[in-house]
């Protein structure tokens, strides 16, 4: 399998060399194939926000290297980083920050349009999404109107309609009841499988976990089998 993201002795020390220094990524390398569901476990202030973040290029590394598909994002323009973030990287977090004023339709399509997509082929591609994860029929809603679960349904569609290679989640389910992270956690493995993304998932919860996968933990700033 091809390696959709590579980080490499990845550090991250905040108010360096001033009281207060706080060494939170030392030396945290990972690797995740395509196609492969990652789990990425470790207490609250450990760094796995750091690192999705260094990872999906909203932040960079003091030092180390980061790889997406294979191409190395040291060294690019700030335009060139946004541009490979846009089409290569999808991000979900544990709330689902919809646009409020927007159905779930148009909330998926703002992206692809941003991207220079047709608004036909990005409402076919929304509704499809939409499809694959059972909220279609909600499209016309918006965010008030829907469920929390159909929220972050609706927040992982959107995280793929520009087509990522990699899909970073940060704490997916943590704001849900466990019946319906459950049903959450299914529909996006569900749709990982079927298109071959690669996804690393920081969460809390060992049960959905344990169905990646893999398992890796922050353990003193690095990456470590779990």
């Amino acid at each position: 399998m091809s390696e959709a993201l590579a980080l490499d002795g990845i550090e991250k020390i905040y108010n360096r060399g001033k009281p207060g220094e706080v060494a939170v990524l030392r030396g945290a390398s990972l690797s995740v194939a395509a196609g492969e569901i990652v789990a990425l476990v470790a207490p609250s202030g450990a760094g796995k926000s750091t690192l999705l973040h260094i990872a999906g290029l909203l932040d960079t590394p003091d030092t180390g290297r980061v790889a997406l598909g294979g191409r190395a994002m040291g060294g690019l323009s700030d335009r060139a980083r946004t541009e490979a973030r846009r089409g290569e990287v999808g991000f979900i977090y544990q709330f689902h920050h919809l646009l409020p004023e927007f159905t779930a339709l148009e909330n998926i399509v703002l992206p692809q349009l941003a991207n220079g997509v047709s608004r036909a082929a990005a409402e076919a591609r929304a509704r499809d999404l939409l499809g694959r994860v059972g909220v279609e029929p909600r499209a016309g809603h918006r965010p008030a109107a829907l469920s929390g679960g159909e929220q972050q349904r609706v927040a992982f569609c959107r995280a793929l309609a520009n087509g990522p290679k990699l899909l970073l989640a940060d704490e997916p389910t943590g704001n849900l009841d466990p019946g319906t992270s459950d049903q959450v956690f299914a529909a996006l493995v569900r749709v990982v499988r079927e298109t071959g993304l690669a996804a690393l998932i920081a969460t809390h919860n060992m049960e959905l976990a344990a169905r990646m996968d893999r398992i890796v933990r922050l353990d003193k700033g690095r990456v470590v089998a779990a």
